[in-house]
């Protein structure tokens, strides 16, 4: 389900996904094909690791790819679940073939 909410999502992003919505800054992005099927590959990740365990992952990655890389930019683009999703976004039959946990392989 696709909300629409500029409060809800974070400064500097467009979008936001926090099953089971994906959560926009404007409607129009709501058209942006390449924009849903990247939310749409996070809504599989957090389905396939039970939703809350996902974003303990998430955050504890995000935790050390920030101590790493020491950017927060940098270490938000090197989280494998946000690595899988850039990688094939633009693949919009990328679900239909995607095997369990993918994510892992971008670790």
């Amino acid at each position: 389900m696709i909300l629409i909410s500029k409060y809800l999502v974070p400064k500097g992003y467009i979008g936001i996904t926090l099953f089971p919505f994906v959560v926009l800054k404007s409607s129009v992005l709501k058209f942006n094909k390449t924009l849903l099927n990247h939310e749409k590959i996070h809504l599989r990740q957090q389905l396939e690791l039970l939703v809350i365990p996902f974003y303990l992952f998430y955050a504890i990655e995000f935790i050390v790819r920030l101590f790493q890389f020491k950017n927060w930019h940098k270490a938000y683009k090197n989280i494998s679940f946000e690595k899988e999703a850039y990688k094939n976004e633009n693949d919009l039959n990328y679900l239909k073939s995607r095997p369990f946990l993918a994510f892992f392989i971008y670790l």
